[in-house]
């Protein structure tokens, strides 16, 4: 049976890698795990802070008080990515994971700009500080950030995950300077190295949180995978004989690793058993060259019609 002129056929397909979980339980169990350790020290470092008189000690303690929420945050997300999807959320709770570390970002961008205004504040009224207790505290602090950063690296690839592992490397960085700073206060006496380590980890934590906040953003907005080209796609469809045009292509990111595409493909007329081999063909080299699993493509034989959403001049095989 050929297809009639002017007909089209809507074909869907995505496979065993098209809507699975990203977040392994395993890291969600290390998500937990690293929510007691935080608030832990959370406590030692406030009760430090405020003993030693340390800004430092202080705005790290702060730093790293709003980490607890932010776990609680990405915890919640990763659980809720690993639902199957439901008659209302057809496409799951992949989201979630990408919320979370929009949610994260924007908490961070205050928390910054708090602790950089209290070291100018310290800056102005310069304290005594005891080194010894920055010293044991930095020390600790160091051990619990460091190690949840070891315990997250593998799901560096979501992410949700990924924006509490740069956070946690980011506090590991800043325990770092906290123990130089005790140092050099030990040796020196010299008041203004506290403040200005407090001011270095709030210039930190707004540097690395830049980043998430914008691919987060980029996401939400459907926007076009970063680490992929239109052009590119439009071409690895157009090498699969015999199509003759592709339009309306549109992919975007549903989470970590959930790439979705759907576009129009123009052929010429054939038996539906052909066309199926078509889809599969094109449907493998997605797949293999763009790790794209889940797609809605429309076959057509009209001439393309304008269209409604943003799109690029048709790519047609002269485009090859």
């Amino acid at each position: 049976m050929h297809s009639l002129p002017g007909e089209s056929h809507g074909k869907h397909a995505h496979g065993a890698h098209g809507l699975s979980s990203a977040a392994p339980g395993r890291l969600t169990g290390r998500l937990k795990w690293a929510i007691a350790a935080t608030l832990g020290l959370v406590i030692a470092e406030l009760a430090g802070g405020l003993t030693g008189h340390s800004i430092a000690l202080i705005t790290d303690a702060v730093h790293n008080l709003t980490d607890a929420p932010t776990l609680v945050i990405s915890w919640l997300a990763a659980r809720l990515a690993e639902r199957p999807p439901t008659s209302e959320k057809t496409y799951g709770y992949h989201r979630a994971g990408i919320l979370a570390a929009f949610t994260n970002a924007l908490v961070l961008v205050f928390v910054a700009g708090f602790l950089i205004w209290e070291s100018y504040e310290r800056f102005r009224r310069p304290v005594g500080v005891h080194s010894g207790i920055m010293l044991v505290l930095g020390a600790v602090g160091l051990v619990v950030n460091g190690g949840i950063t070891l315990g997250l690296v593998h799901g560096r690839s979501d992410l949700n995950l990924r924006s509490v592992l740069v956070h946690n490397l980011g506090d590991a960085l800043s325990n770092v300077g906290i123990l130089i700073g005790a140092l050099v206060i030990f040796r020196t006496g010299a008041a203004w190295v506290d403040p200005l380590i407090g001011l270095g980890i709030g210039i930190m934590v707004l540097w690395t949180t830049f980043g998430i906040l914008r691919d987060s953003i980029h996401i939400l907005l459907e926007g076009f995978p970063r680490e992929m080209q239109l052009e590119q796609i439009a071409r690895v469809i157009l090498a699969v004989a015999p199509v003759q045009e592709v339009h309306d292509i549109h992919v975007w990111t549903l989470g970590s690793g959930h790439d979705v595409l759907s576009c129009h493909i123009r052929i010429p007329d054939m038996h539906i058993e052909e066309s199926e081999r078509l889809l599969q063909q094109i449907n493998g080299r997605l797949g293999s060259e763009f790790h794209i699993f889940h797609t809605t493509i429309q076959f057509e034989r009209a001439p393309a019609a304008p269209s409604g959403f943003y799109m690029p001049a048709p790519f047609d095989s002269t485009s090859r």
